[in-house]
């Protein structure tokens, strides 16, 4: 799962928020730099990525991206779940997802100086973007990928698999759909 889902599966704490976020950008032992409850954001957040990898819907899923890009099949489809998730989030939250999206950016906002340099590197665009609530647009998932694409050091053809999404839309959607309740299942009991 990307950001979205991440985020949207946290205990609701700016520690939860804040750890479920960190997942992807905190390796090793800077892990011991945080709080307990953020440590346990982190926890849950790798947990969710072991276990959508694992998961058969998911896996289903990315075998329809095209070969040439299937060394990228779990980054795609990580960003189309979370699309369909933004296109959807009323089926699954209360909050609509602009007050979510302002409320995440406040927490990040707030404990700005707790996150790696990584991150408040990347904060103001993310912010600015709204990149969270953009995730409902099919052209903002494509101006993802070409920015995903673009931090790559070698060439690559990510930025090309807004192709996959468009030609394997109907069937990806029903995947998300049948796969996210199990996940919030697994987030839910998960003693994390």
């Amino acid at each position: 799962m990307n950001y979205l889902a991440h985020l949207f599966l946290s205990k609701g704490t700016p520690e939860s928020l804040i750890g479920n976020l960190l997942g992807d950008f905190v390796k090793g032992s800077a892990v011991n730099l945080y709080s307990e409850e953020i440590r346990k954001g982190i926890d849950l957040h790798r947990k969710v990525d072991s276990y959508t990898d694992s998961h058969a819907i998911v896996r289903s899923s990315k075998s329809l991206v095209s070969s040439h890009r299937r060394r990228f099949a779990g980054v795609l489809i990580d960003v189309f779940y979370d699309h369909f998730l933004a296109k959807n989030w009323l089926e699954y939250s209360e909050i609509p997802l602009p007050d979510f999206s302002r409320h995440v950016y406040k927490v990040l906002q707030d404990n700005r100086d707790i996150l790696p340099d990584s991150l408040q590197r990347v904060l103001p665009t993310i912010i600015a973007r709204d990149l969270l609530s953009s995730y409902q647009e099919i052209a903002e998932i494509g101006i993802t990928l070409t920015r995903m694409s673009a931090r790559l050091k070698r060439t690559n053809n990510l930025a090309s698999g807004i192709e996959d999404l468009t030609a394997n839309y109907q069937r990806l959607e029903s995947d998300f759909q049948d796969f996210f309740p199990d996940l919030i299942k697994y987030a839910t009991v998960g003693k994390f």
